[in-house]
């Protein structure tokens, strides 16, 4: 049997989405039982879903493991996945932004050290601004580097901002809103269009209540 296969993000935002997927009709039982399997399958709806570390979500869908997924729009941004971008889900919403220390004063004769794990987002902002940069890409902990003086400013994703104050550090700069993206590949749109649609219809009603 040929399931349409849909790559969830593993996690609180996973589980809201699931949820959503499930009250728009295309739920899978064994996916709420306490057990270690890694695809879930309803052969009746056609459907198989498995959990995949966030970032990696666009990579199962633009490569064909997944026809459909869910992804944040800073994964889209950052690395421009060559996938269909289908549907906000208006849920996951937090922002890119820049935060620096409280004292942070910007000295435009030097070029701006910014650290971050979005290095795409931060040299388009920062392109457009006509600043020079150097990026310091780290992958955690961004917070710590203008602690520690290995960076002037960070560009990160800002939910409540409670990280940031409670490390003496603020929002100078909003960059971009994001949210949850359902995003499709390419190719299964054509081979399982109606079936992507209908999903999509099903969410869509979802985000409207």
């Amino acid at each position: 049997m040929e399931y349409l296969n849909i790559a969830l993000p593993k996690g609180r935002l996973g589980e809201k989405v699931y949820a959503m997927f499930e009250a728009a009709g295309f739920e899978c039982p064994s996916i709420r039982e306490d057990n270690r399997k890694l695809t879930f399958e309803n052969e009746e709806k056609g459907i198989r879903y498995f959990w995949v570390k966030p970032s990696d979500v666009a990579i199962y869908v633009e490569r064909g493991a997944a026809d459909i997924g869910v992804a944040g729009k800073d994964i889209l941004l950052e690395y421009s996945p060559d996938v269909y971008e289908l549907l906000d889900l208006n849920i996951g919403k937090c922002r890119v932004a820049v935060a620096a220390p409280n004292s942070f004063k910007d000295n435009p004769k030097r070029a701006l050290r910014v650290a971050t794990k979005f290095a795409n987002i931060a040299k388009s902002h920062y392109t457009k601004k006509g600043r020079e940069i150097d990026i310091i890409h780290l992958n955690g902990s961004i917070e710590l580097a203008p602690i520690l003086s290995l960076s002037d400013v960070i560009v990160d994703i800002v939910e409540t901002g409670r990280t940031l104050k409670e490390n003496g550090l603020e929002v100078v700069e909003d960059i971009i809103p994001i949210s949850a993206r359902l995003i499709a590949n390419k190719a299964s749109t054509k081979f399982k269009g109606e079936m992507i649609e209908k999903i999509r219809q099903g969410l869509y009603e979802e985000t409207k209540k």
